[in-house]
């Protein structure tokens, strides 16, 4: 393939500017979600659509990203690759102009469709510039610079959101996506398009339905899954999903090869990437949401809770590269899953709205760890089951399934908060003898205050004492305590999973 051909030194700009491309579709929603207070109170978004807001883009994305790997093996993937990164620049460009919380969630929109060509190329042509025998550690520096700048990106986001205001965090994407697109024409070299595939739109807009109601469904559920605007969504995602499996198995060109699925190294591989980034995504919407409303921490402050650690978590990543290429990927996925639980179990040991700032730079370390170790064990798991001309059709699916987990970390995160916050002041009220209509109106008050008020301004303690005696300060920590612990349970079963189903042996590439 294309780097057997050239000299050594231009594997690293190869991997480098891959990597800069793969971590903008990490970087781009991480800005948003770590800032949505203070974008949510700029554009008045309606409470119970924050949730929604933050995992547009993703949302698009995973439906997106299907067709995304076939037009990539027919038509080009480093064209592809670069006509995302532009598209880049100018959605973002246009999001920062944002006159209302609509033209935003638009713009999102549409920046799904550039992420969908991002993330579904990038991985795609690191394989195909990376002799086998090498891959897994060039997957370890992927994934490595992908930490420095996940860990470097988010205190530059707070710090332009303190600093210059909320807007200008739409350009920090921009600038990465400029190096990647340099770094991308200069020394990645396009390989042949081997197969060209038909295009499978009816599966692809199944998918799309599909997540959308889901989401839809989700969110509206925070108000009650009786209601019918709660309940059809998620009628409807059952029916389309159920659709979008019969129409698959009979075409000729499935956007979704079902047979990949006949393995169960690449299924659990698959579910470990949905799961990753539906934890990472739940978790930088929780701790943007804790941290601005409970700790009253500004946006710099946020930000830099993921630098603490960024080198040594880069340093773990590119040894679990060597580790997978000279063992398995088992070692790794698991290890990478458990970081995962400790992370969520922390949180849900300690919140609290005094608790020490290092338990959180701790808890988003771990977080970080985890997601990465177990990144790279998921990436050469996947690619090693892609046969020649499809590497972009079988990386698309891995990308599917974790941009499907973090368009649904937000939204989920916030209707599992939301139900136990419900009855955490509940039991609150009832223990001080308050009537719960007394009390709903003394936390609706109080959130509405929140959602408003300038700055993050954390609880006003005189809100506090208006609303009956109300601990709601512990009530919401406690809420996001029980949410923790609920969403420990994905990682430890896929753990548990990988364990029992995954090789101790190589897998023969193909």
């Amino acid at each position: 393939m294309a780097v057997q051909s050239r000299s050594p030194a231009t594997g690293l700009p190869v991997v480098l500017g891959l990597a800069l491309a793969f971590t903008v579709t990490v970087v781009d929603p991480l800005m948003l979600s770590l800032n949505l207070p203070q974008i949510s109170r700029a554009l008045q978004v309606p409470p119970h659509l924050l949730g929604v807001l933050g995992g547009a883009a993703t949302l698009v994305v995973a439906a997106a990203v299907l067709a995304v790997g076939s037009l990539g093996d027919a038509f080009g993937l480093k064209r592809l690759l670069m006509a995302g990164l532009v598209g880049n620049v100018v959605v973002n460009v246009l999001a920062a102009l944002s006159p209302s919380y609509g033209f935003l969630l638009a713009m999102r929109l549409l920046d799904g469709l550039v992420l969908a060509a991002l993330v579904g190329v990038s991985l795609a042509l690191l394989k195909v510039s990376v002799p086998a025998d090498r891959r897994p550690q060039a997957i370890g520096f992927f994934m490595a610079t992908e930490m420095l700048l996940c860990g470097v990106m988010p205190a530059v986001g707070g710090w332009v959101a303190e600093a210059v205001g909320w807007r200008w965090l739409f350009l920090v994407a921009p600038l990465m996506s400029l190096s990647a697109l340099g770094l991308t024409a200069r020394y990645v070299r396009e390989p042949d398009a081997e197969q060209r595939r038909r295009l499978d739109l009816v599966g692809v807009c199944l998918v799309g339905l599909a997540l959308l109601a889901l989401v839809h469904g989700m969110a509206e559920a925070q108000n009650g899954f009786s209601r019918p605007q709660a309940w059809l969504p998620l009628v409807l995602s059952a029916a389309t999903v159920a659709l979008f499996v019969l129409h698959e198995r009979r075409s000729a060109h499935p956007a979704l090869n079902l047979t990949l699925f006949r393995s169960a190294p690449f299924t659990v591989a698959v579910l470990a990437n949905l799961t990753l980034n539906f934890l990472a995504a739940g978790f930088s919407f929780s701790l943007g949401q804790f941290g601005s409303v409970i700790l009253a921490l500004p946006p710099r402050t946020i930000g830099l809770l993921y630098l603490p650690g960024t080198l040594a978590v880069a340093g773990a990543v590119i040894l679990t590269g060597h580790l997978v290429g000279k063992y398995t990927p088992k070692p790794a996925l698991i290890t990478g899953l458990m970081v995962l639980v400790a992370s969520t179990l922390l949180i849900a040991a300690t919140a609290g709205p005094t608790m020490a700032l290092w338990v959180l730079v701790l808890a988003t370390w771990l977080c970080n760890l985890g997601a990465l170790v177990t990144a790279t064990a998921v990436s050469e798991t996947v690619l090693s089951h892609a046969p020649p001309g499809e590497t972009g059709t079988v990386a698309s699916v891995q990308q599917a399934f974790g941009m499907t987990g973090y368009a649904l970390g937000p939204t989920v995160y916030l209707l599992l908060f939301n139900f136990f916050f419900h009855r955490r002041w509940i039991a609150d009220a009832k223990a001080r003898s308050t009537s719960l209509s007394r009390a709903a109106e003394a936390v609706d008050a109080t959130r509405s205050a929140m959602a408003h008020s300038p700055g993050a301004a954390g609880y006003d303690l005189n809100l506090l004492r208006q609303a009956s005696g109300l601990r709601l300060d512990l009530d919401f920590t406690n809420g996001l305590r029980l949410t923790m612990l609920a969403v420990s349970i994905l990682p430890l079963a896929l753990a548990l999973a990988a364990f029992l189903l995954l090789p101790r042996r190589h897998r023969t590439a193909p």
